[in-house]
């Protein structure tokens, strides 16, 4: 696989307590554990490439994140490669969310899209192959979650590819590893 990289995903905003306002403790805590993550990631496992599917919440922040290290002293070699369900993928977000889309796909080292429509199909491959791509996993996730959601079929898919998988609980903010 060469460089080491890492995936990183999460539950839908909807699922979050907080949905989509970033301001409260919770989101703030979450932000900070998946930002320490991602620099232990970068300082103690050798990663440099992170990999997100430019969803809404955590892939959004994520990639905010990796950006904002990559300016700091002795982080200059992390990438941010962008994987996109479909081409229209993020059109119908509000304006905010859409610029920030549009920001992290300008200033990403790569830009992708996988499938060609909007559907499950789509979000499938983008997921799996962003999995793929990884030697790790680092998910918002609660693994009470739905069976049929996204997220948990790609903890599960990282599982059954033998990926290390770091878990971000949404609402404890507690770490598992797997």
């Amino acid at each position: 696989m060469g460089q080491k990289a890492c995936a990183v995903a999460g539950h839908d905003p909807k699922r979050f307590k907080f949905k989509y306002k970033e301001d409260y403790n919770l989101c703030k805590k979450i932000k900070r554990e998946i930002r320490e993550q991602i620099q232990k990631f970068y300082d103690e496992e050798g990663v440099r490439r992170f990999y997100i599917g430019g969803s809404l919440g955590v892939d959004i922040w994520a990639g905010e994140m990796i950006l904002r290290l990559k300016e700091q002293p002795g982080y200059e070699e992390i990438e941010l490669i962008m994987v996109l369900p479909y081409p229209e993928h993020g059109k119908n977000w509000d304006e905010r969310s859409k610029k920030r889309l549009d920001f992290l796909q300008k200033h990403s080292a790569a830009c992708m899209t996988i499938g060609e429509r909007n559907g499950w199909e789509s979000y499938e491959r983008r997921n799996r192959y962003l999995v793929d791509q990884a030697d790790y996993l680092l998910a918002v996730y609660d693994d009470a979650a739905d069976a049929r959601l996204q997220i948990t079929q790609m903890v599960e898919y990282a599982k059954k590819k033998g990926r290390k998988i770091m878990l971000i609980h949404p609402d404890t903010v507690d770490i598992t590893e797997r």
